[in-house]
């Protein structure tokens, strides 16, 4: 790593580190300080709450930080002339930018790698704490097809891993060929077990006078591999907020049964490509910033990088809640947009360094 890199990287993390902070401190404490008389005495729960709200937040702080350390940083170098001694130095463009871009690409894929843990579901988690259900996570009456089966669960406790009054029953040509009944059934192994089911099987060949229902117990029988509580909560409840994990295995279950999964490529796309969006700005920001002091502008520059960036960022976030509405597919809502936005922001950038 050269001289130069490693002192434009600490100038940068050190702005980006303050600028995280204070947007985390500003949003964590103003939800903090509207929903307190809310929340429960507590306090374990209420630590949980600022905990889970701070992971929340910084989803959408951190890619903000990144691009408003990244202005600050310029500001700073162009104030201090040492953008021109960067130049003077024989130092190119891509020398200055290119530990930027590839510090934000870490960060960025950081934070997705934390969305692959429990942490995704924090917004869930400060919800529950401040509504009191933070101990209870119980569904009732949920109906859903899965492979040749259709499931009922009047009660399922996602938390525990347990549902209550399970009834299953097999479908073939149309025509309900078995039925599983039973009191309780627990999630392991990446399958359900239940426990005393009842099981009804109808002959294949039906005769009014021979023919009669086979009924049979068993104590511990196995089955709906890959039917996870998780995931039957989020769907059921039509929530958008997957751990990116839960995500794919929802896509692949959900496109197993023929059923729409709009909203959870939507939510992946989201999680995975969409935080990318702050690349092409931190280009474009670079690419408007001037060499020399004199002629600089600092407050338009400033307001017109901070503005710009929000609207790119509230465009993208306005295009995910109609995937999440259901309103367009995800493919045309989110990357087409993101596409464009990528090939259109080079083009600037070339245009803008060719001038």
């Amino acid at each position: 790593m050269s001289i130069l890199t490693r002192y434009i990287l600490k100038k940068y993390l050190l702005n980006f580190v303050i600028v995280l902070i204070s947007l985390e401190l500003f949003f964590v404490g103003i939800d903090f300080l509207q929903n307190f008389k809310k929340l429960p005495d507590s306090a374990n729960l209420q630590l949980l709450y600022v905990l889970y709200n701070g992971f929340f937040t910084l989803t959408l702080a951190l890619p903000l930080s990144i691009v408003f350390g990244w202005i600050v940083t310029l500001v700073i170098f162009i104030k201090n002339n040492e953008l021109v001694a960067f130049n003077a130095l024989g130092s190119r463009s891509k020398d200055i930018y290119a530990p930027i871009v590839k510090i934000s690409l870490f960060l960025i894929t950081l934070l997705i790698l934390l969305q692959i843990t429990p942490l995704a579901y924090s917004y869930e988690q400060k919800r529950k704490i401040l509504h009191n259900e933070y101990f209870t996570s119980t569904k009732a009456d949920i109906f859903l097809k899965y492979n040749d089966n259709y499931v009922y669960f009047k009660k399922l406790l996602p938390l525990e891993k347990k549902a209550e009054g399970i009834h299953i029953y097999k479908i073939k040509n149309r025509d309900i060929v078995q039925s599983i009944i039973a009191k309780n059934a627990y999630f392991q192994n990446n399958k359900w077990y239940i426990v005393d089911a009842k099981i009804i099987t109808k002959p294949s060949k039906m005769d009014l006078e021979t023919t009669k229902l086979d009924i049979r117990y068993e104590k511990f029988l196995n089955t709906l591999e890959g039917f996870k509580p998780k995931i039957l909560d989020n769907v059921y409840e039509s929530k958008s907020n997957f751990s990116v994990l839960d995500a794919v295995s929802a896509l692949v279950l959900l496109s197993n049964q023929g059923i729409n999964t709009d909203k959870i490529r939507g939510a992946l796309y989201n999680q995975v490509i969409v935080s990318f969006f702050v690349i092409p700005i931190l280009l474009l920001v670079f690419a408007y910033a001037s060499l020399n002091s004199r002629f600089f502008n600092v407050g338009k520059f400033t307001s017109l990088s901070i503005f710009g960036t929000l609207i790119i960022w509230g465009i993208f976030f306005m295009l995910f809640k109609f995937t999440s509405g259901g309103i367009i597919l995800p493919e045309i809502s989110i990357l087409l947009p993101f596409g464009l936005w990528i090939v259109g922001s080079l083009i600037f950038y070339n245009k803008k360094i060719d001038s």
